[in-house]
Parts: C-alpha cells; sequence; structure tokens
C-alpha cells in the first residue's frame, strides 16, 4: 500500500496529529481526522473500491461530493449498517468498518465480472425482450440477486434522530461566494437570513482553489463572519433535498463523528428561497473511460488541497474546456506531475493557451484508449485528429474535464423550466420563479465579479426586484456539446473501440443510447427509464447532460428539444430514519394506554391495539384462547353483568348558539330536534356521501352537545369539525372541544347491569324504568360528578359512566369488589364484537369501506326523512347511489348452521370461478344462537332474502343463506334488562 500523502499546507481539513484506522473490505486503512473514506483510500492508494451495478466491471472513486455514482459502499456492521453509502461523503473514523457491496467473493475477484464476456448481449432493456417468456417470474429472483447492491441492517439502528423546524424571510442554500454575498446583503437589508451548505465547511469550489486564489476563499470567509456577526444562522453539514409549495425546503443535516444526533431533518419554511448550488463537473466520455483512476478533474483539485491526496503521480488531463487548465496549474503547485492535457477543441477555440512547458499539450486531440487493470491504468492511446497519428501516454490517471453542469434541481423541482446555452453546452435557470432566485455557478454564471454583482443585488432587493440573471456561460468559456471521440479518431486505433459509458453507475454506453434511438424512443422520459440512464442514486447528475446531447445527435434534434427528465427529490439519497427523523418505535407510533391498565392487568387482559389504544382484547383463563375466552365473555353479558372500559371512545364537546344547526349539518339524522337530556345514534359522511365515522350524540343543554365518536376517529373527527367550520361556515357561532383524554368511560352491560349500580350507590333516577334508553343524564357518586348514558352496543340493559379519566380505576375496582355477589365479569373488545354482530350493528371500517354511502347499510331511506341540507347529501342523489343493485348489508348464515364462514369470502351463485357480488365482512360463532353468523355486503342486499350463494375463500366453499338482521332479540326487549 502506498502513501499519496502531499506534504502540508495541502490538506487544509485533515489534522495530522490525530490518526485514524479503518477497515476496507478487512484491510487496515490508515486516515486522519477530517479525511472522508474516499480520501483516505486515495492517500493509501486504493484504487479497486466497488464495482458496477449491471456488468460488475472494476469502479474507483470518481468525484469529491455528492455526485459519486461509484464509490459506494456498506458502511458499519449490526444494527449500524447503512448501505449504498457514497464514499466521498462519509468521515473517516476510527474503528470504522466498510465494505463493497455487489461483489462476489471479494472485490479483487468477482466470479460475476465474467458478465462482461456477454456484455454485448446485454445492451439497454435487454431484459424486456428476452426474459418476457414464458414468464418474468421465473428469471426476477435470480436477475435481482445479480444487480444487488448494499445489504441494508436487519437489527433496529441504534443511532438518535432528530428534527427542527425554521423560519425565515430568506433561505440561501450553498455557502460559496455566490451564497454568502447574497446572505450578508439580505441580512444587512434588515431581513431574517438562514444559510445552509451541504459541506463540511463553507466556500463552494474556492475552498479547493486556495493555492491558486486564495483571496477568494478569504473573500467568502470574510462574507460569512459579517453575516453572522449581523445575525444571520449558518448551518453546515445540511443538504437540501426538496422544495415544496409556499416556500418549503427540507434538508438533513449530519452530524459530526461522535456527535449526539447522527442525523437531523430540517424543514425550512422561507419567503424567498435563493439557490447558490454550484455546478458540477461534466466527465469526458472516451473508450473505457469507468477504469479505477478516471476521474472529474475537480475532484483532483478538491483532494489534493483539502484532504492533501495526490490521486495519481502521473496525471493526463482530458477536457474541452479552459477550467482544465486552472486546475493543471494547481496540480503541478502540489507537486503531482501533470504528463499532458489532451484537448478535443482545435487551438483557435481555446481561450487559454499559456500552457507551462512541462506540460505536453495536445489540442484537437482526444482518448481512443485506456491501458491497464482493475489494480490501476498504465497510460492511454491519444488521437491526434489534426495530424491523424496515435500516441501512447503512460500516466496513472485521467482527470477528465468536459465542461459544467449547473445543479438547477431544486430550480426545477420549484417549477422553474430550464434552457439550453450552446455556448458552454449546459442547461441553465430559463425563466425566474415567484419567491425563487438562482445565483452563482448554478444559474450558469462563472465570472467572479458579475457573480458577486448580481448576489448582492439579489439578496438586497429580493428575488421578486433582483435585477435580471447575466448572460449564463460567460466566465467559463466554449465547450462543444458532444465531448466524444469521433468515428476517425477510433478508426485510427484500427481496434474494436472500448466501452464508453455515459452512465457509470449504471453501466449505460453509448451503443445503449444509439439502440434506444433505434428503437424509436425520443420522449427522454421514457428513454431514462428504457436505459436506465440518471436513475438509482445519482440521478443523473454526473450523465444526463451527456445523454441528453448524445440522444439529440441520434435523433436529429438540438438538446433544447430532447429536453430534461424531471428532478425529483430527495436532491441526495438520504436514509430512511432521518426522514423519520427518529419516529422508530413508539415514536412513530405512539400506543395509549388505559388509565385503568393496572386493573385490566390484573385480571388477565390479553391487550392489543386497537386504533391507537392498547386495549383488552379478552381476558383468557388458563388454557383459554382468544376465541375461547371471547366465547365465555359474550355468553356472561347475555346472561349476567360485565364491565368494559370504554375510555377510548371519542368524545367532543360543542358548544355555541349554532351548535344544533352545525351538528345537523355533520350528521345524516336530525341532530336540532333533540330534547334536552336525550341521545341520537348518527352516522357522518364525507362530502362523497361515504360513511366516515358514527356514534351517538347526546343534547345536555340548549346550547351544549356531547359527540361520542369511534375510538379511532375521535381526532379525525374534531378536525373535521373545525375545517368546516373554518372554511365552509365561518359565519356559525360554535366552539369545538376535543375532550377524550379529560374523560373515562365505564361500560356496565348485561340484565344485571342496574342491581350492581343501585348496589354502589348510584341514585335511583339512573333506574331503567325512570331513564329511558337513549337518554343522558348528570348526576354524582361520592361527589364525583358522572354523565351517564343509557345504551347499548351489545343489544343488553347498558349504561356508559363518563367520569373524570383518573377516577376509571377506582369506579372499576369498586364495581368489581360490590358485583362479586351478582358473579360480574370482564368484557373485552372480542366479544363485544360478537355481541354487536348478533345484533347487526354495523362496525364502521370493517362492515363499511370507502364506497359505502349510509343506505347501503339502512340508514337512509330518502331525501324526504331529512330535508334539511347536510354534509354528502347531494352525493347521496346521484344515480349511482341511487341503484338498487348496490352492495348492502345483510346477515348470512351457512346452510348447514355448523360451518364458520371466513371474513373477507366472497359471495356468488356458484363459488371460485364465479363473479363475485359480494363479501363477507364480519362473522362470528355466536355463543347464544349456537351457531356461526356473519354479516356481509352483497348486491342488492335486503331485496335478496332467502337467496343462497356459496362463500369462497382460498379454494375452500361455504354454502350460505341470506337471512334478516339482527340474529338475536328482534324486538330489543332485553335492553330493558330485569
Amino acid at each position: 500500500m502506498s502513501s499519496m500523502r502531499l506534504p502540508p499546507p495541502w490538506g487544509g481539513r485533515i489534522d495530522r496529529e490525530t490518526a485514524l484506522r479503518f477497515s476496507f473490505n478487512g484491510q487496515s486503512v490508515h486516515a486522519f481526522a477530517g479525511d472522508t473514506v474516499a480520501s483516505a483510500l486515495l492517500a493509501n492508494g486504493i484504487r479497486l473500491v466497488g464495482r458496477s451495478y449491471k456488468l460488475h466491471r472494476p469502479r474507483g472513486i470518481y468525484s469529491c461530493g455528492p455526485e459519486e455514482p461509484t464509490g459506494i459502499a456498506d458502511i458499519g456492521t449490526g444494527s449500524t449498517r447503512t448501505p449504498n453509502s457514497r464514499l466521498t461523503e462519509v468521515p473517516a473514523a476510527d474503528g470504522l468498518v466498510v465494505r463493497s457491496g455487489n461483489c462476489w467473493p471479494s472485490l479483487k475477484h468477482d466470479l460475476l465480472a465474467g458478465l462482461g464476456i456477454v456484455s454485448p448481449y446485454l445492451p439497454a432493456g435487454f431484459y424486456y425482450k428476452t426474459f418476457i417468456r414464458p414468464d418474468w417470474k421465473w428469471f426476477e429472483p435470480a436477475i435481482r440477486r445479480l444487480a444487488a447492491s448494499g445489504r441494508p441492517s436487519e437489527h433496529a439502528d441504534p443511532e438518535r434522530y432528530g428534527e427542527i423546524s425554521l423560519a425565515a424571510d430568506l433561505l440561501v442554500i450553498g455557502a460559496g461566494l455566490a451564497g454568502a454575498r447574497t446572505a450578508l446583503s439580505a441580512v444587512q437589508a434588515g431581513r431574517s437570513v438562514v444559510l445552509i451548505e451541504s459541506d463540511l465547511e463553507p466556500g463552494g469550489r474556492l475552498a479547493a482553489q486556495v493555492a491558486r486564489a486564495p483571496n477568494g476563499m478569504a473573500l467568502v470567509e470574510s462574507l460569512l463572519a459579517d453575516f453572522q456577526r449581523a445575525g444571520g444562522r449558518l448551518l453546515t453539514r445540511t443538504t437540501a433535498l426538496g422544495s415544496y409549495d409556499h416556500g418549503l425546503i427540507t434538508a438533513v443535516q449530519t452530524g459530526a463523528p461522535g456527535a449526539p444526533v447522527r442525523e437531523r431533518l430540517v424543514r425550512i419554511r422561507a419567503h424567498d428561497v435563493v439557490l447558490a448550488t454550484g455546478a458540477f463537473d461534466r466527465p469526458m466520455l472516451f473508450p473505457d473511460n469507468d477504469r479505477p483512476g478516471v476521474m472529474l478533474a475537480g475532484a483532483l483539485e478538491r483532494y489534493a488541497a483539502l484532504y492533501g491526496v495526490a490521486c495519481g503521480k502521473r496525471v493526463v488531463i482530458a477536457t474541452a474546456c479552459d477550467a482544465a487548465y486552472a486546475i493543471a496549474a494547481t496540480l503541478s503547485l502540489a507537486g503531482i506531475e501533470v504528463a499532458a492535457i489532451v484537448d478535443c477543441r482545435q487551438a483557435i477555440d481555446i481561450g487559454v493557451v499559456d500552457v507551462p512547458a512541462h506540460i505536453a499539450w495536445y489540442p484537437d486531440s482526444t482518448i481512443t484508449a485506456v491501458h491497464g487493470s482493475a489494480a490501476g491504468m498504465s497510460g492511454v492511446t491519444i488521437a491526434d485528429l489534426a495530424g491523424g497519428r496515435l500516441r501512447r501516454l503512460a500516466c496513472d490517471n485521467i482527470a477528465s474535464a468536459g465542461g459544467a453542469t449547473p445543479n438547477v434541481s431544486l430550480y426545477a423541482q420549484s417549477g422553474g423550466s430550464l434552457k439550453w446555452v450552446e455556448e458552454s453546452s449546459m442547461f441553465v435557470p430559463d425563466k425566474p420563479l415567484a419567491g425563487v432566485a438562482s445565483v452563482g455557478a448554478c444559474a450558469g454564471i462563472f465570472d467572479v465579479e458579475q457573480t458577486l454583482e448580481h448576489a448582492d443585488a439579489v439578496g438586497r432587493l429580493g428575488t421578486s426586484h433582483a435585477p435580471k440573471t447575466p448572460t449564463p456561460g460567460v466566465g467559463f468559456g466554449a465547450v462543444p456539446a458532444d465531448n466524444q471521440p469521433p468515428p476517425a479518431a477510433l478508426a485510427l486505433y484500427k481496434r474494436h473501440p472500448a466501452k464508453q459509458f455515459v452512465d457509470l453507475q449504471n453501466d449505460v454506453t453509448v451503443r445503449d443510447i444509439r439502440i434506444a434511438a433505434s428503437e424509436n424512443y425520443r420522449s427522454i422520459e421514457h428513454f431514462k427509464r428504457y436505459t436506465t440512464t440518471g436513475m438509482a442514486t445519482d440521478q443523473g447528475k454526473t450523465s444526463n447532460v451527456n445523454a441528453i446531447v448524445l440522444m439529440g445527435r441520434a435523433t436529429d434534434r438540438a438538446p433544447q428539444q430532447v429536453g430534461t427528465t424531471k428532478f425529483r427529490s430527495p436532491y441526495r439519497p438520504v436514509t430512511l430514519n432521518a426522514i423519520a427523523a427518529g419516529r422508530t418505535g413508539a415514536r412513530l407510533h405512539p400506543v395509549r394506554h388505559l388509565q385503568a391498565r393496572r386493573f385490566h392487568a390484573e385480571r388477565g387482559a390479553l391487550f392489543e391495539e386497537f386504533g391507537s389504544w392498547e386495549r383488552p382484547a379478552a381476558y383468557p383463563r388458563p388454557a383459554e384462547d382468544l376465541h375461547a375466552a371471547a366465547q365465555r365473555e359474550a355468553a356472561h353479558v347475555r346472561n349476567s353483568v360485565a364491565l368494559f372500559d370504554g375510555t377510548p371512545l371519542g368524545k367532543i364537546a360543542v358548544y355555541g348558539p349554532d351548535a344544533a344547526e352545525f351538528l345537523d349539518l355533520m350528521f345524516v339524522g336530525q341532530i336540532s330536534t333533540l330534547r334536552i337530556g336525550g341521545a341520537r345514534y348518527g352516522v357522518r359522511l364525507s362530502e362523497h356521501g361515504v360513511i366516515v365515522d358514527d356514534g351517538i350524540v347526546s343534547r345536555l343543554g340548549p346550547d351544549h352537545f356531547w359527540v361520542n365518536t369511534t375510538s379511532g376517529g375521535a381526532e379525525q373527527a374534531a378536525l373535521a369539525f373545525e375545517e368546516w367550520l373554518q372554511c365552509e361556515y365561518p359565519h356559525l357561532k360554535v366552539l369545538i372541544c376535543p375532550v377524550t383524554a379529560q374523560w373515562g368511560n365505564v361500560t356496565v352491560s348485561g340484565p344485571l347491569a342496574w342491581r350492581l349500580l343501585h348496589s354502589i350507590g348510584l341514585d335511583d333516577a339512573f333506574a331503567p324504568e325512570r331513564m329511558a334508553h337513549m337518554t343522558m343524564a348528570q348526576g354524582a357518586l361520592d361527589g364525583q360528578q358522572l354523565r351517564v348514558l343509557r345504551a347499548s352496543f351489545s343489544g343488553e340493559l347498558g349504561y356508559e359512566i363518563n367520569l373524570q379519566a383518573s377516577r376509571t380505576e377506582h369506579l372499576l375496582n369498586r364495581l368489581w369488589h360490590a358485583g362479586r355477589a351478582l358473579n360480574v365479569g370482564m368484557y373485552g373488545i372480542e366479544a363485544l364484537m360478537i355481541l354487536r354482530t348478533e345484533k347487526g350493528f354495523i362496525h364502521v371500517g370493517a362492515d363499511t369501506d370507502g364506497t359505502s354511502l349510509p343506505q347501503d347499510v339502512g340508514l337512509w331511506r330518502s331525501p324526504g326523512k331529512k330535508p334539511a341540507n347536510f354534509v354528502g347529501r347531494r352525493s347521496l342523489l346521484r344515480p349511482a347511489a341511487l341503484d338498487s343493485f348496490r352492495p348492502g348489508l345483510v346477515g348470512i348464515k351457512p346452510v348447514d348452521r355448523a360451518t364458520p364462514i371466513p371474513v373477507g369470502a366472497h359471495l356468488g351463485a356458484s363459488g371460485r370461478g364465479d363473479a363475485p357480488q359480494g363479501h363477507v365482512t364480519s362473522s362470528y360463532f355466536s355463543p347464544t344462537l349456537g351457531e356461526p353468523i356473519a354479516l356481509a355486503q352483497l348486491a342488492g342486499g335486503a331485496s335478496r332474502m332467502g337467496e343462497r350463494l356459496r362463500a369462497w375463500s382460498f379454494g375452500k366453499c361455504v354454502d350460505v343463506e341470506v337471512v334478516q338482521t339482527p340474529f338475536f332479540d328482534a324486538n330489543n326487549e332485553r335492553i330493558h334488562g330485569q
């Protein structure tokens, strides 16, 4: 392992006093604090770092930033493993474990590299044609294994993640020269400004040019110091991921090694956004341009200046732009031998011609071959287009400089269109956007003076009054659009040319683009998906422009006519945990616990999650399963008395002089006619007439209502009420107050329910003969305020005792001990589902779906039933809603009265193969009836009573009969108890 470190002062970001060691594929690698994994590998002379996605070709580090297409590996082990990480962005750390993916049995000896032999038969889209017969599914597993890249961890991530939200008058993205000037001018104009930078330190391209342009970086540092002194906020290690409506930008901030938070999701809401995101290097195209050692020229300069790394000992620069000459000067200053500059342009078109005497200069020339192996290159062959001759040059590194690609991703995400600048061969922002401006290189401005002038104006005047963007491309120089070797150059080599790769990550070649064009692909979006160009994790940062130019050449169109693909967020890959912002486990999906959880646990409760609450599904006894326990509990309710914790039931207090009118609008039923103390079942609809929730509404006073919702719909109902009040009925004087958390609910059910309540001292006013079914009354017990609703979801005599939530456990304990003489029991959700099915009561979400209207479940007969308006009413009058053959809720039983009917079973006349006419929504064995019962949605509904059908599920059929509901106590006599 050879050291490629440069002596000080090269390596401004590394601390040579702090040595680190990490492993790469089991090999120990020496590094310094401040290194990235990529810089450390290059410093140790390690060129081969991975294998390509499709053909498993050897690949090395290609760039020095987020555009890296090939230097991708798995970082960490066990629970800390992060797959497919860009080595150019991963800080080196002591003890870090880095492993290359997509290779077997090892990186150096990858058996799948043999695919190169058959690569002529594996062009773009080959799998669409080759594996279509007999069935793609036969080949898919093997193909996916061949193309597999990193491997995620199978364990929970122990790292911490967070999130913050910021607001500002102006957000500036990119802390290079243009961004720093904009931010300072804006904060000096009295605006609140947030400036974010994705790199570890600000400076942009100038940070790497400090050796040849020290004044530039000094200017940036001065601007940023003044900016922070003036009250501006600077966030480094923060990458903007996406641009959304109303000035919302999402970003991810990466913590330094050892930081308490690994990544933080940042949401920034800004009135104006200024993009100063710079530009990427555009690569040259030539045969074997994917070999380890071929790199972007700007990356060589950054590695030398920032990390003190020489990417090669003898470098050949292949270029089509003037920027390469300044890079050559930097490399020479660092002591790196620049063997030659190979410029595909004619000398007359080159703006910089003062090439140092020690550097060979070959204008009007191009690389036609790269020599060497996977371990490294030994030289190149170049063709002199004017003289028609070949030269072989010894080198171990090729620096590719084909022009610049402005980073327009966020501009395009914001809705901006792009235009093609012919002189400099680049896409730049076309028209100004409301609230969004681009400055510096991402706007196509490369002249320093113009950059400072334009950025200052944007900062002072704001995006809406900023002057017009200077002419794009000025200060960059002429660049040919098609920078691949011409056929004449390749012919000089007198051998079949090697592959020229356009997209290194996806192994897309120039030939693939020509094949797509020959197969009549014209839309750039279709072309992208067919060839996979610009897909995957790099989103075409280094490949898209070359691909568009080549596609245009193959189809006789200009790049502007070909167009660009859609720029999507996230701008760069981001971990799922960063997006979740640490919301994993209970933080991702919080589960609420009952106030009386201890009481239930002491009685053997089996807790399960229902509507974000952990509630008793049943109370199994030893040797009982859930089914047996639910059967026993349901029978107990029918025969004696049992307790149920209904605390999660939604509770909303509705106040105001217009409360009755408002609730009439919210529910299908007429709420305003309720007398004080009365209660009424109500169903709530969406604008489309679809059932979204149900519950009981009680009237406590002239302007005071108590609305019960389902436990899963409590929050949604309150939000829906607020939305209608704020957006559609703002003139109504109504106050909505969700009180689910303040009130507990203990439900006492069964024929002996009143005897139990009377035994603990409840006032005789609540006795069944004095308190009617579907009424609510207020009272007290031992000085504790109660709201008692006489209602029943079980069909038995039932009381819902609403009281202070913290007193729920006390009341349950008192009822439990007082009820021993009555053989009091407990029942859970599963028993309740059996009881309500016996009565034919619907369960919203189980017996209804996203198409169920109230008439489908017998809750609305005709417009005359309630002539007043309500949400969803008009939708109930559409022809489809009035179709007599709509699915309707019916009861069904097995013909043999013994075979269970599976939930979800399809109903039809003959079973399997028959067109489904409905499906089973609820199914239980009734302990009261001693037979299976079920509810189903059936086309035609109640009009098909007595019909016999077949219920088919997973290859098994059950003969069933359509019957009336309720299955039990059709005259509702049992709600009055004993």
